[in-house]
């Protein structure tokens, strides 16, 4: 290493380049991986190899501007030429890694577990069905054997409560002062429908006020062991949605959309919302497919392909295409949701398949961590009469 202070080596400028933040993400560029190669000349010419997520970045200006500042400053250096490009997609990817953990790193602490898996229902407007949805597919995954949680985060819009049959409202534990959830149908539920004396009451909050009980949902509840986290989101995207990545960075997104394409558009801007917060999307579904009358014909009343038109366009698995059923009307009316329901067939049908592939694209913690497979080695000896010496043989 050079160590005349007053000519320019590429460890310096490395150096200098850590006091460039990405506005967007919060972090120096160095360590987001966004510096892709740093070369000096003798005679103090810097050229500067920029990663950038998109070729287009709206941040492209001013990220290029304070790279070519950050050089400028250091002794020895005359000319700098910043180049960039667009990352590739397992660049992208590997971004998107880093800045949840450094969102994780900053995230301040809840009452959700960290193991915790959150699966965000999400959709870009009103009207798709995105809270039958968030509690039927809730309740499927809970018929797998899961500890499921049901977070209603449409402060203004709660239908959760009359979905479930709910009439009982929240209260705090004497002790801790936390709010207990109420239980409904093997979940654990929380919803602002569940704290105002009836649902006919309107809730005129502002933005700042929305991300307030989102928090303390999220900080104020005792939600105790839970292996997923539904939470039925407002639709498009707004403070809940911004509150929500920055809050819980382990959330992950299912998109609800319809057939119809003016749906499929607009449930993009949700997507592009998640990448921009660094929020994974799990898959895209499809709600209120098609219609079967029952005589062997699917009349597909809003219109086909939607679903796996945005899917394809975001890059994600199309999870289901769920029926029109007017099991789920009524279900939804008398408090008995369809998946809850036997025999499994149509709407149900679909929930339950796409339950069985959502805990396989995002299985439960203890399923793929290094303790999780102690404990089931441990759960499993001590079942079969073996002590501690057999699981040291196993794992030597």
């Amino acid at each position: 290493m050079n160590n005349n202070p007053s000519e320019p080596t590429a460890e310096r400028v490395w150096a200098a380049l850590r006091g460039v933040i990405d506005p967007e993400l919060g972090e120096n560029v160095v360590d987001l991986g966004m510096v892709a190669s740093v070369d000096v000349t003798r005679d103090g010419v810097v050229d500067i190899g920029l990663a950038l997520t998109i070729a287009e970045c709206p941040l492209r200006d001013q990220i290029e501007g304070d790279t070519r500042r950050r050089a400028l400053s250091l002794p020895g250096v005359n000319e700098v030429f910043v180049h960039t490009t667009a990352m590739t997609k397992r660049q992208r990817a590997e971004l998107m890694s880093r800045a949840r953990e450094k969102a994780r790193e900053r995230a301040e602490p809840t009452q959700v577990s960290p193991t915790t898996r959150v699966i965000a229902v999400s959709s870009g407007k009103g009207g798709v069905g995105k809270s039958s949805v968030s509690v039927n597919l809730a309740i499927a995954i809970k018929n797998l054997g899961f500890r499921v949680g049901l977070m209603d985060a449409d402060i203004w819009g709660f239908s959760v409560p009359r979905l479930l049959g709910i009439t009982a409202r929240m209260e705090a534990d004497d002790v801790t002062r936390l709010i207990i959830p109420v239980e409904a149908h093997g979940l654990k539920v929380v919803s602002t429908g569940l704290i105002i004396d009836s649902e006919e009451t309107a809730l005129m909050w502002r933005g700042l006020m929305l991300a307030k009980a989102l928090e303390q949902f999220l900080k104020q509840v005792d939600w105790g062991d839970l292996d997923y986290l539904v939470i039925d989101m407002p639709p498009g995207t707004g403070d809940i949605q911004m509150a929500l990545s920055r809050m819980l960075p382990q959330a992950e997104m299912v998109v609800v959309t319809t057939p119809q394409r003016a749906s499929q558009k607009v449930a993009a801007r949700i997507a592009d919302m998640a990448r921009r917060s660094h929020m994974p999307i799990v898959g895209v579904i499809e709600n209120m497919s098609g219609f079967d009358c029952g005589h062997g014909t699917v009349h597909h009343l809003f219109g086909q392909g939607g679903g796996q038109e945005l899917a394809d366009g975001i890059g994600v698995p199309l999870l289901a295409t769920v029926p029109l059923d007017m099991r789920v009307v009524e279900g939804g009316d008398r408090g008995r949701p369809v998946a809850g329901e036997m025999p499994l067939y149509g709407a149900a049908l679909a929930f339950a398949e796409t339950a069985e592939l959502l805990v396989q694209l995002v299985p439960p913690a203890q399923d793929e961590t290094c303790t999780g497979r102690l404990a089931k080695l441990l759960e499993g000896l001590a079942q079969s009469g073996q002590d501690w010496d057999s699981l040291a043989a196993l794992t030597t």
